[in-house]
């Protein structure tokens, strides 16, 4: 995407920055939610007029799914590294300090953006929601893979349920979202990662 574009409004034109404006946007879909962001909020966290908006974006469910991937790209890339650890446990553990660490920052608002839009949606939001769960599901999958050779390779034990133990994670990490949209501290979030992490299943 341009860093810089240039929208023509009646004959002059309106040159803004186009990542920053996602970045804004991004901000805003946080911290209210798919559906509790209004084109005024946006626009004018943003800078730009509706008119601007819909030409460089298309409409709000369109800024919201390119929103969306500016927040898996740049706020979810701890997923990626926990994936990368070289025992099961490591990656759950990354996996949970990462969602606490993103849920709790004091730089951005508090709470899951996935977990806030899928949760809130009604049903004028539908196919956001439905986003919102497919993009988990790719997410979920890896780790259900991931384990799956944690099995194969002794690291966990043969009769872990693979998807119940990340559907657990999931959860965990769900809940860390919850609490922190509702003004949990990050060290009462970790303090529930490690009771989570306490129960993890020894080979």
């Amino acid at each position: 995407m341009n860093k810089i574009d240039t929208i023509t409004l009646r004959g002059r034109p309106r040159e803004f920055c186009v990542d920053g404006a996602l970045a804004k946007a991004l901000r805003v879909f946080w911290t209210k939610g798919y559906e509790g962001a209004s084109l005024n909020d946006l626009t004018e966290a943003m800078g730009i007029t509706r008119p601007s908006l819909y030409a460089a974006f298309g409409n709000k469910e369109s800024l919201f799914r390119k929103a969306l991937d500016v927040y898996e790209r740049e706020k979810l890339e701890y997923i990626g590294r926990a994936l990368q650890q070289p025992t099961a446990r490591g990656v759950a553990e990354v996996l949970l300090r990462g969602a606490v660490e993103n849920a709790s920052s004091s730089d951005e608002p508090h709470g899951c953006l996935g977990v806030i839009t899928s949760v809130a949606c009604g049903e004028e939001a539908q196919s956001i929601r439905e986003d919102v769960l497919e993009r988990g599901k790719v997410a979920k999958h890896a780790l259900v893979e991931r384990f799956e050779r944690a099995k194969t390779e002794g690291d966990l034990p043969a009769h872990i349920d693979v998807e119940s133990l990340t559907n657990l994670l999931y959860a965990i990490v769900q809940g860390v979202c919850l609490q922190a949209g509702s003004g949990a501290t990050r060290d009462e979030l970790n303090r529930l990662v490690d009771t989570g992490l306490a129960m993890w299943p020894s080979a």
